[in-house]
Formats: C-alpha cells, sequence, structure tokens
C-alpha cells in the first residue's frame, strides 16, 4: 500500500522537454480540416478565428512533465511513446451503439464517432421541441442559436490550458445543447461520444451547453472506446447556467483498457443557480479530468460527487476547482476512489474564497479505499480562503477494508469474495445513489461489483 502526499517531482532534463513541445507539435499536425459544412454558413468565419487563435497559443506549450505543479503526480510519457494519428472516415462503421444504449434516454441520444456526429446512429424523436440540440454545422446554420456560438463557445475561463486549446485548435465538430428561457426539459439528453480505430487514433470531441435564466436539464456524457481500440481522447466540455438555471451533469468515462483520456470540463454559473455533477470514472490506463466550477452571482449552489474505480495498472487523476466570487454562496464535494492492485489515483481539490465571497459555505471531502498492497493514492485537499466571515471545511480520509467487518459478514454465511464485494459497493453507493437515472445506477453497480 502506498499513500503519498507531497512526492518530489520527477527530474525531467531539458532533452525531455524539446521531445515534449515536439510531441504536442506533432499531436497539433493531426487536427482535422475544417469541414464544408462549417464554412458554408455565415458565421463559419467564427471557427476559424478560434482555431487560428488556439494554434498561436499550443506552439508556445509543450505536453505538461513533473514538472509542472498540476500535473506532478501524472507521469504522461506514454503518451510519448504512441504515434497518434487522426482517425479515418472509414474507422466509424460498422459500429453497434445499443450495447451502450441508457434506457432513459432511448429516443433523446446524439452519437459522435470520434468526435464526429453520426445522424444514422442518433435517436432524436424523443427530444422536446422547446429544446435545441445538434451538432456544431447545424448550430452554425441556425440563426437563433449561431449568435449563442458567438457568444459562449471557447470563452470560458482556462482556454488557454495546453490540452484545451489543443482541442480548440483541431475544432471541427461538437455537439451543441441551449435550452430557453423557463424551459423544463424532462428527458435526460444522453451525449455518446465513442473512440475507435484499427490503429492508434487521437480524438477531440466538444461539448457546448447553455441553460438560458430558470431552465432546468439532465444530461449524461458518455465517453466509450471499442473494444482493443488504442486512442487519445481529449475533450472539452463547456457549460454555462444562468440566472436561476439547474443541470444535472453525470459524465462517465468507461473507455477501454488501451486508451488515453484527458477531460476538460468548465462550469460558469449565474445568480442562484444550481450545478450537480456525478463524474464517474473506472475506465482507460490513464485518465485526468479536470473540472473548473466559476460562480459570477449571489446564492449559487454547486455539488460535486466524483468517483475513481480503477484496478491493475491503471492511472486515474481527477483536479478540481471552484472560484467564488459572490456572497451567499455554497459547495459541497464528495470524492471517492477504489483503488486496487498497482493502480493509482490522483484527487487534487481546490476551493478559492476571495475577500468579495463572505458568507460562503463550502465542504470537500476524499475519501479513497485501498483494496491492495501496492495500490496507491495522492490526495490533496486545498482551500485558500481570503474572506473572514465563511464556513469552509475540507479533509482527506485513506483506509482499507476492515477484517471485522468481512468477518462479521462471513459470520452471517456470506463467503469472503462476496463480503468484500458488498463492502466495496457500500462505499461506493454513496455516489452511485446520487445519479438520477436507475439504470445507470444498476450498470455501474455491476462494473464496480466486477473490479473487485
Amino acid at each position: 500500500m502506498s499513500i503519498q502526499v507531497s512526492p518530489t517531482p520527477a527530474e525531467i532534463g531539458s532533452g525531455q522537454v524539446q521531445n515534449r513541445t515536439a510531441y504536442l507539435r506533432q499531436l497539433l499536425s493531426q487536427r482535422l480540416d475544417v469541414p464544408e459544412s462549417l464554412l458554408a454558413s455565415d458565421h463559419g468565419r467564427l471557427i476559424q478565428d478560434l482555431r487560428q487563435q488556439a494554434v498561436a497559443q499550443v506552439q508556445e506549450l509543450a505536453i505538461p512533465s513533473g514538472r509542472d505543479e498540476e500535473w506532478r503526480f501524472t507521469n504522461l510519457s506514454p503518451l510519448l511513446e504512441i504515434d497518434f494519428q487522426a482517425p479515418s472516415p472509414e474507422a466509424i462503421a460498422p459500429l453497434d451503439v445499443d450495447t451502450w444504449d441508457i434506457p432513459e434516454a432511448a429516443t433523446s441520444r446524439l452519437v459522435f464517432v470520434n468526435g464526429g456526429y453520426v445522424e444514422s446512429l442518433s435517436s432524436r424523436s424523443g427530444i422536446p421541441a422547446t429544446l435545441w440540440t445538434g451538432h456544431l454545422a447545424a448550430a452554425l446554420q441556425d440563426g437563433a442559436i449561431a449568435p449563442k456560438l458567438q457568444q459562449y463557445l471557447a470563452k470560458q475561463p482556462n482556454a488557454n490550458e495546453v490540452f484545451t486549446a489543443l482541442n480548440t485548435a483541431g475544432l471541427s465538430d461538437a455537439a451543441v445543447i441551449v435550452v430557453p428561457r423557463n424551459v423544463t426539459v424532462d428527458v435526460p439528453i444522453h451525449l455518446l461520444f465513442v473512440s475507435t480505430g484499427e490503429s492508434p487514433t487521437f480524438v477531440q470531441p466538444r461539448v457546448l451547453i447553455v441553460a438560458e435564466a430558470n431552465s432546468r436539464l439532465t444530461v449524461v456524457e458518455d465517453y466509450r472506446s471499442t473494444p482493443n481500440a488504442v486512442c487519445l481522447t481529449n475533450a472539452v466540455t463547456e457549460i454555462w447556467l444562468e440566472e436561476n438555471a439547474q443541470v444535472t451533469h453525470t459524465r462517465l468515462q468507461e473507455e477501454g483498457t488501451h486508451a488515453f483520456h484527458i477531460g476538460k470540463t468548465v462550469v460558469t454559473q449565474a445568480r442562484s443557480s444550481r450545478y450537480m455533477t456525478q463524474a464517474i470514472s473506472v475506465g482507460a490506463s490513464l485518465s485526468r479530468h479536470n473540472l473548473d466550477v466559476f460562480h459570477t452571482g449571489e446564492q449559487v449552489e454547486t455539488v460535486l460527487n466524483g468517483l475513481t474505480a480503477i484496478a491493475q495498472s491503471q492511472i486515474a487523476d481527477t483536479h478540481s476547482a471552484i472560484i467564488y466570487a459572490k456572497p451567499y454562496c455554497t459547495s459541497r464535494q464528495l470524492h471517492k476512489c477504489i483503488v486496487g492492485d498497482r493502480a493509482h489515483a490522483i484527487f487534487n481539490g481546490k476551493v478559492y474564497v476571495p475577500q468579495s465571497a463572505q458568507l460562503t459555505d463550502a465542504g470537500q471531502l476524499n475519501r479513497t479505499l485501498l483494496l491492495s498492497p501496492k495500490a496507491r493514492v495522492d490526495t490533496k485537499p486545498q482551500l485558500e480562503i481570503v474572506a473572514d466571515n465563511v464556513k469552509c471545511t475540507h479533509g482527506a480520509a485513506v483506509g482499507q477494508l476492515q477484517t471485522d467487518e468481512v468477518f462479521y459478514l462471513r459470520s452471517r454465511g456470506i463467503n469472503e469474495d462476496d463480503a468484500r464485494r458488498l463492502l466495496v459497493y457500500a462505499f461506493a453507493y454513496e455516489i452511485l445513489d446520487t445519479i438520477p437515472l436507475d439504470s445507470l445506477k444498476q450498470r455501474l453497480s455491476q462494473s464496480i461489483l466486477a473490479q473487485t
């Protein structure tokens, strides 16, 4: 068992820094061309401008190393050993996505394969007409939606972070959801992103969600890969909540064991809005999810629930930040990690409370269950408080299955393996129970039990 809080960063020579710069340039060269469908619209210039600005940013950056504080626990060196290429169109067929169907969203599903929208695999008959959903080209050609792209797309803070800029530099398609003012959407929207290909493939999914004032939306963002697919998924999701809007967001990352996943979610909340997420990471050989939430109004509520369940030699990194700006706001964060075999989990959560955010109420907790002597976790909850009239707590706890608890269950006739699985499931249930869709709860429960 290994628990490390402040390891010494790895020494990286200047030659490796150059390699990381060259490797990033190589990834940049793999960006897809701008489709003709985007250039055909009156607003096509918007996409070209965003891409060009991002290219300039990426050319000043490099793949992060252990010398970068935000990446000190996550070794990206395995990426540099693989020559990822842009996906080829023929790689998307044939593909059966029904195995990943969510019954509650069977007729409200948008499917993107290798980052591009596929109408034939999507099912949209259950999506209310009051809600705008679609992909980037359609949004640009809609006179009511295109101005919102101008206002919101690639406008979130921290857009110059290396992988976010790389995604924008290659922007060629995106899932777009706009919930109009005063509209409540009763059906969940399922955004399914599938990575596939016979050779190492580099894909860059993108999501833009705008919840206008007094609107309500439930969305499931779901990342998959086909068996044995070697892929690098670099995903970016932007979510905007206007005044009194509410978004429930479930993010699932269940890519295959040969996948690499880098994900960025940025949320901006206006006055009296409520954002609740369940971020579940169980797949990929190496994954990283950055989750940044920015408060721009008073009386904002944020609930971040997360679960990492990994085994074998998987690495899963969760970095979150909640940035307060106004008074009377609250946040609750609970992130749990279940780590088996030689796997390595990382959690880093920041809560920043400036002087202007008086009467903030913030709570943050990371709990980890280590199932193996060689399992490892690095955890670093952080509070940065400048305001003087706040209520803020944070903490971290690391443990393993208790022998007396296993013994108690065995004394009731349960064999040891089932007793261990039952205890692990009980540990995860606190997060799984917050997922709003019963079918997802059941499926994830089975997935987690299978790992233990």
